[in-house]
């Protein structure tokens, strides 16, 4: 199952538990349906667009940086997982699973204040 699928039902349940006002996706998430849906929740629909066949339509300047923002959360869980032993943990129990990934969103931090 594609994560598009997935994004109505999960945002639902989102706008139940929290308040947002952005709905941020990639071109992945590209489409009429799901610009409408987040609409209908009063949300801004920060996607990106898909351009199939077409010209890719860029963002306003307000719209590029705030969608910037999810490119950082991006590239965040992307290092944590390369470099910091995220993707491949060696150890059973949520326990020991969570111990594991906290030391290694406490390196990241680390190597993130050095730089």
């Amino acid at each position: 199952m594609h994560d598009s699928l997935a994004a109505i039902p999960l945002s639902l349940i989102s706008a139940e538990r929290v308040t947002n006002l952005y709905d941020l996706m990639d071109a992945a998430y590209c489409s009429t349906e799901l610009r409408a849906h987040s609409r209908s929740l009063n949300h801004v629909p920060l996607i990106d667009h898909n351009p199939r066949r077409g010209t890719k339509i860029e963002f306003a300047p307000a719209e590029a940086i705030r969608y910037h923002e999810r490119t950082v959360a991006e590239h965040s869980n992307a290092r944590l997982k390369d470099e910091f032993g995220g993707r491949t943990l060696m150890v059973k129990g949520d326990t020991k699973v969570m111990a594991h990934l906290m030391f290694g969103i406490l390196a990241l931090s680390a190597d993130q204040l050095m730089r």
